[in-house]
């Protein structure tokens, strides 16, 4: 694991009052456009879902069930659990301009637009279906998912982070520095002032004497 991990994991995302999570990685450069400070947009009510009962994830492949892609299966690419969205490579595409202004029409883009999770289903690799699903425990004690349908178990896809990481697949190289290195105590406070600790480093010894001096 590299330090980079530590460092991400101690700077979490604190949502300021008001804020709207969208499409854009919070705190981001597009996503404080979209949430300007000072400015307290309409609050989004969304249905709530423990982390526990959350079955879809980055990786995952399923089916959309309403909409004008139904019936398609794609690629889960994005997951935003705080609206409940998941976004799928290739579908449910809306156009759109970007860039525009007074003097340039802008760029036509083609953009995948969220969609709800009640509104996708797992697949069953069994036989490529959609089907429900439910956390169970093996009996070595993992937890995972499994299709009501056949019983088959649906594996968790290893997540990407947004570096293109897996961390369960990284090994440090030569210039990574570990996390023992990292959490290791090298500093040792002490009263001492730095001039100081240096001359007690050096072992300089102090002949001279000050005079004193008063405030008054």
């Amino acid at each position: 694991m590299r330090l980079s991990v530590l460092l991400a994991m101690a700077e979490k995302f604190k949502p300021p009052r008001g804020y709207r999570y969208g499409m854009n990685r919070p705190g981001s450069m597009a996503d404080k456009i979209k949430n300007p400070p000072g400015i307290q947009r309409k609050k989004i009510f969304v249905e709530p879902i423990r982390d526990e009962d959350w079955k879809v994830f980055q990786g995952d492949t399923v089916q959309i069930l309403t909409g004008k892609d139904v019936g398609k299966q794609g690629l889960v690419s994005q997951v935003i659990r705080e609206r409940n969205w998941v976004v799928l490579q290739g579908l449910n595409v809306h156009y759109r301009y970007i860039g525009k202004s007074r003097n340039y029409p802008g760029t036509y883009i083609a953009s995948e637009g969220p969609l709800l999770v009640k509104d996708v289903a797992l697949i069953d690799p069994t036989d490529r279906k959609p089907t429900e699903v439910e956390w169970r425990y093996t009996e070595e004690g993992e937890r995972v998912r499994v299709s009501l349908r056949t019983g088959r178990i649906i594996p968790k896809p290893v997540e990407e982070r947004e570096d293109g990481i897996i961390p369960e697949q990284w090994t440090d190289g030569p210039k990574d520095t570990s996390v023992e290195d990292a959490l290791e105590k090298t500093y040792v406070p002490s009263l001492k002032t730095f001039q100081e600790e240096i001359m007690e480093l050096k072992g300089i010894i102090e002949t001279r004497h000050f005079r004193k001096s008063y405030w008054y």
